[in-house]
């Protein structure tokens, strides 16, 4: 048996302080020289899509072209500012029980599967020492695609071209989102859903998520499930 668990970063492992929202805002002026005035809907989504809103909702709608660079600049605003990241935001409970946990059995394989550019996911594990307990290089990341469900299907070809094959019981998305949800069920995957976001456990549930948790604070019963441990 081996088992791939592929995490969201935020509202599932962690609250980054928006340290995110303000990197994207300052990226926004830098690129275009127009005032940041409206938030796009960032739960759940990929920085790509969020991006693409972003421009839209300030009128500017020959953005294509202009992406990579703007995204080149959003990390560069995080990076100045990933100091806050520690400062103003937290871990989830159990995050770094469950992680480290998960580490100590070798059938089990981490990544992330995150609407963040990888840079950002790695400079947010960083910041609370998670860095090393998952594996960013099998990860899917916000720049690949608008649909999430894009980000498993890739991350999963680049695990199983690593690891070998993976049953799809074996393989857990873990995200507080209905967009986490419906990107594992539309890969045929385990849809592992946690209430510390902003969506309610009963939307959760409604969803589709095979499993909702309050949170991961119940660190031997999330290990148990997500490793298939004995009791």
């Amino acid at each position: 048996m081996r088992r791939l668990v592929m995490w969201d970063i935020d509202h599932t492992l962690m609250y980054a302080g928006g340290v995110g929202q303000m990197a994207l805002g300052a990226a926004f002026t830098a690129a275009t020289g127009l005032p940041y005035r409206e938030t796009a809907l960032m739960a759940g989504r990929t920085d790509r899509d969020i991006a693409v809103q972003t421009f839209t909702l300030h009128g500017v709608a020959d953005y294509e072209p202009h992406l990579d660079g703007f995204f080149d600049v959003v990390v560069a605003e995080f990076l100045t500012r990933q100091h806050l990241v520690r400062e103003k935001g937290h871990l989830m409970p159990g995050v770094p029980d469950v992680l480290t946990a998960l580490g100590g059995w070798p059938h089990v394989v981490q990544t992330l599967v995150t609407g963040n550019l990888r840079p950002i996911a790695e400079a947010k594990l960083a910041a609370f020492g998670l860095t090393g307990l998952v594996d960013m290089e099998i990860g899917g990341y916000g720049t690949e695609d608008v649909v999430r469900a894009t980000l498993v299907r890739r991350s999963l070809e680049r695990a199983t071209a690593l690891h070998g094959e993976f049953s799809a019981a074996d393989v857990f998305v873990v995200g507080d989102t209905v967009h986490d949800v419906t990107a594992a069920l539309a890969n045929g995957v385990t849809a592992i859903a946690v209430a510390t976001g902003g969506t309610t456990a009963a939307d959760l549930a409604a969803a589709g998520a095979h499993m909702v948790l309050d949170d991961l604070g119940d660190v031997e019963a999330v290990v148990r499930l997500l490793a298939g441990a004995p009791d």
